[in-house]
């Protein structure tokens, strides 16, 4: 069991990770909409995965049940392979023996004296600054980053464990096994359809550059669909829960990683995706299980949906006003970038200090006698070559 669940896991998370950074490198202008699309086939196979393991079980017992499973995933690795890198095309090369072709190898020479150089620098980097290179940590000097980093930990406290216990709360409450199950295809179908919705709307010209706030948004309408859900009782109460459910968790989720890009850019993107994902682990290992232990504890379901509904309200609340800290910082920096810019009196002494320096350089002086010897020395032998 621990096979089935490890080694799954790493491939899985193997294949997230790629997917999403893909999507920075393919779209710019419609990446909102592009995450929303890309990320609605989760709930289709939310909807569908469980009959049909159901089903594979009943006919060919869970040994054929995990090799057509296996299967049906080895179909990302065709998926994969379709994509293709996107850059400037190669030129093509003209073989003519003339004056430009010894250019080009002059600079070849020098391109590789420069490789050369690069790899003894390499060489003498530490192991720190070797990982660096493929995990930016200079991200956590950055504003953004953090303020997303902290919100989407706490916000993990709550995210998932509602799915987890959303069947068993409706068997609690008296409702049959079927219609329980039910449920979550409810939720399924709803988030399948809020995804690609929310990318469109976040495209617009009206979210996108305050995208932040949609997500702050998203993220506190989750919180308050968990702390109404005591409140439906009832089997249609639930249907109603599990709506809105769906439509916050879709939100949510077409907004995680295109929210990311938009702080750090695409440069930084992998290595933000891979630091923000091994802090988020801690918290999303903890929810469902302080969510079992509120309810051993208390016998009754409706605390875990309170502490998940608070957790998230309260994340949603500290990214809405960070955000907005985050975007009055922004502008202050700008426009003290673009005053100093535009201050005539910064220009003049930077062009004063340049004269100055100018001047310092080309004053007569009895130490600057044996440079000036030594150079007409060199051009007179330049000269004569």
């Amino acid at each position: 069991f621990v096979y089935l669940n490890c080694f799954p896991g790493f491939g899985l998370a193997l294949n997230l990770q790629p997917s999403v950074i893909i999507i920075g490198k393919y779209f710019l202008k419609r990446r909102p909409i592009a995450n929303g699309l890309a990320m609605a086939g989760s709930p289709v196979m939310l909807c569908t995965l469980a009959p049909l393991n159901q089903f594979l079980f009943d006919n060919f017992g869970w040994r054929g049940s995990f090799l057509i499973l296996g299967a049906i995933l080895l179909n990302c690795c065709v998926a994969g392979a379709l994509f293709r890198p996107i850059g400037a095309g190669t030129a093509l090369v003209k073989t003519q023996v003339n004056k430009e072709e010894e250019d080009a190898l002059k600079e070849k020479i020098i391109e590789d004296g420069s490789m050369e150089k690069k790899t003894e620098e390499e060489e003498g980097k530490d192991c720190f600054e070797k990982v660096n290179q493929y995990l930016d940590f200079s991200l956590f000097k950055h504003r953004g980053f953090l303020i997303y980093l902290i919100g989407n930990v706490l916000m993990f406290l709550g995210f998932f464990a509602p799915i987890v216990f959303l069947a068993p709360y409706a068997k609690h409450t008296g409702i049959d096994e079927y219609s329980a199950a039910f449920l979550l295809s409810i939720l399924a179908v709803v988030d399948m359809v809020a995804r690609p919705a929310t990318g469109i709307v976040a495209n617009s010209r009206w979210v996108r550059p305050r995208i932040q706030y949609f997500f702050s948004f998203a993220i506190a309408f989750n919180g308050a669909c968990h702390l109404l859900c005591p409140l439906a009782s009832s089997y249609t109460g639930l249907i109603v829960y599990s709506s809105f459910f769906g439509l916050a968790f879709g939100m949510v989720c077409a907004m995680l990683f295109e929210t990311l890009m938009d702080l750090v850019g695409a440069a930084r993107f992998t290595s933000a995706v891979g630091l923000v994902t091994i802090a988020e682990c801690c918290t999303i290992l903890l929810g469902p299980p302080i969510g079992g232990i509120l309810i051993d504890t208390f016998g009754d379901y409706k605390y875990m949906f309170i502490k998940c509904g608070a957790v998230m309200v309260l994340a949603g609340t500290f990214l809405f006003i960070m955000n907005y800290y985050n975007y009055r910082m922004l502008a202050k920096e700008k426009k003290e970038r673009k005053t100093k810019e535009e201050d005539p009196k910064s220009v003049r002494t930077e062009n004063e200090g340049k004269i100055n320096w100018n001047k310092d350089s080309t004053q007569d002086g009895t130490e600057l006698e044996p440079l000036r010897e030594k150079g007409e020395g060199v051009k007179k032998e330049m000269n004569g070559t």
